[in-house]
């Protein structure tokens, strides 16, 4: 089973731009879209019902701002949409489908003001504890989203430069590291080992993209029993080309 998670940049925009191919290209059986910010009822025909896709959404209450989606060729039982508590921002989706649990995670960036990264901050405290009884959970349980955080030095091009930019703050990289002492596996960092990146988000600017100049801030984490299941940790830099900032990133769980 293919698993995909990827922050599309506004999911209307995404599917003129080629998502579609891209899915045909990768060939997920789950995929777990951020940034859609749209309603179902916004996306042209047949996308707010694709045909041969079970699809939740959670979008945002705010029009054309954040929300999450689960797409799988298997049903879908929603278990949960925010931390705990409300979610107007539709951040968090929680559901089981092909006999696994995924978490559709877009956590705030707090690039834009003082303001957001006082929201982000409460957030990463909150996910913690909200992510710990998942985390012992005897199913597979894959949380994967934008997390807005790369957890080291080999997640960021110019870390020396951005240490004090959301996202790479200090205590933001030790909330990351925690969750991985907690128990929390991250499988590309794990296949990827000592080299840089790689990078699934590249800013607009400059030749970021071209140079492969960016930020690790897309991430899969899975608990032990998703861990013995999980090969084949990848990222399609080149198939999101022109389609989004982001790039999608999938693994392979085995059948058991």
């Amino acid at each position: 089973m293919r698993l995909m998670t990827w922050n599309v940049n506004g999911l209307r925009s995404a599917l003129k731009k080629g998502l579609p191919e891209v899915l045909q290209k990768i060939r997920p059986q789950v995929v777990l879209l951020q940034e859609v910010r749209a309603f179902p009822e916004d996306l042209p025909s047949p996308w707010a019902n694709p045909p041969r896709w079970h699809v939740v959404w959670n979008p945002a209450e705010k029009p054309g701002y954040s929300g999450t989606a689960i797409w799988s060729r298997t049903p879908i039982e929603v278990l949960e949409r925010g931390l705990g508590g409300p979610d107007p921002e539709g951040r968090v989706l929680v559901a089981r489908t092909g006999g696994i649990v995924v978490g559709c995670l877009y956590l705030p960036s707090g690039s834009s003001s003082e303001a957001r990264q006082t929201v982000k901050d409460r957030m990463l405290v909150e996910f913690t504890t909200w992510a710990e009884p998942w985390r012992k959970k005897s199913e597979p349980v894959c949380l994967a989203g934008d997390f807005n955080v790369a957890p080291t030095e080999r997640d960021i091009y110019h870390w020396k430069s951005n240490q004090k930019t959301s996202g790479f703050l200090p205590h933001e990289r030790a909330w990351f590291a925690n969750l991985l002492q907690r128990g929390w596996h991250d499988p590309v960092r794990d296949e990827a080992g000592e080299r840089d990146g790689p990078y699934t988000w590249w800013s607009n600017r400059g030749q970021a993209r071209a140079l492969d100049r960016g930020w690790r801030i897309d991430h899969w984490l899975l608990n032990k029993a998703a861990k013995q299941r999980c090969s084949r940790p990848n990222v399609h830099r080149q198939h999101s080309l022109g389609v989004s900032d982001h790039a999608p990133v999938t693994i392979d769980l085995d059948s058991r």
